[in-house]
């Protein structure tokens, strides 16, 4: 499948991510500029980063997660402390900010937690140590989403059979989950990505996703890329779907789930 490396700079292959580390700034893809440009953004700082989670340049729980992650480093990476426990309460600081930004893409304060409790347990090290740790952590966590990621893909299209030549396996997909909501890959869509890459038949129905159409500018937008065969279509049509039989399995991100194993995605 084509992934965002089509628009990097290949001379460093790390550089397919929608999230990534480059010369000391964290760098992202603005996402509100999709479709009708592709361009990145570039944060120095921990308010910047808070900025773009807060105005949904950065969206999707994973993303912003890893986001967040590297803003804890850039909360601490210029400054000078003269102990651990100054960068320990930088950090706390920096993880309040961070939260408020977007309090409920859980990936977000999980990461922030994890960072901050790592370096909290281990303020016998000197403080040069600890920000190397900080920056270290947050890219694990970065390299750990691309590849739960890909085991969920794989675990999902093996529920899924392949439709025949004459008829695909028709998918419904809600809002994005894709490349640009995770470090790569996607989560729901991801699974997508995997069928295709296993040969089966597919076709994708695309929830617009009102009102901010995530899946009109964005999900659209990374199966195009892809090349994957979809219909975009409005929220309101997908049961008109479902009754006429036209729409074999939905996949897509589930906000919350029910102790009855009920799913809602917003």
């Amino acid at each position: 499948t084509r992934s965002l490396a089509a628009y990097f700079d290949m001379s460093e292959a790390k550089f397919y991510r929608s999230v990534y580390w480059k010369d000391d700034k964290l760098v992202m893809v603005d996402q509100p500029k999709l479709p009708g440009a592709f361009q990145t953004v570039t944060c120095t700082t921990v308010q910047e980063v808070a900025k773009c989670i807060k105005d949904m340049v950065v969206r999707g729980a994973p993303a912003i997660g890893a986001a967040g992650s590297y803003g804890m480093y850039l909360a601490v990476k210029e400054e000078k402390y003269s102990d651990s426990a100054g960068l320990v309460k930088a950090l706390a600081n920096a993880k309040t900010l961070l939260d408020a930004a977007r309090p409920t893409a859980v990936n977000l304060s999980w990461a922030t937690k994890r960072i901050l409790e790592l370096i909290s347990s281990k303020t016998k090290q000197d403080v040069k140590s600890l920000k190397k740790l900080v920056l270290q952590e947050a890219e694990t966590i970065c390299d750990e989403d691309v590849a739960i990621n890909k085991r969920l893909g794989k675990f999902g299209a093996d529920l899924i059979a392949g439709g025949t030549i004459e008829k695909p396996t028709n998918l419904l997909h809600h809002c994005n989950t894709g490349r640009l909501a995770t470090v790569d890959y996607g989560t729901a869509l991801g699974i997508i990505y995997t069928l295709q890459e296993q040969k089966k038949n597919i076709h994708v129905y695309v929830d617009e996703t009102r009102p901010r159409l995530q899946g009109a500018r964005l999900t659209a937008w990374e199966l195009q890329q892809a090349g994957i065969p979809q219909h975009l279509i409005c929220d309101s049509s997908s049961g008109f779907l479902m009754r006429k039989g036209m729409i074999d399995v939905c996949v897509f991100g589930a906000d919350r789930v029910t102790a009855n194993g009920d799913v809602a995605n917003k």
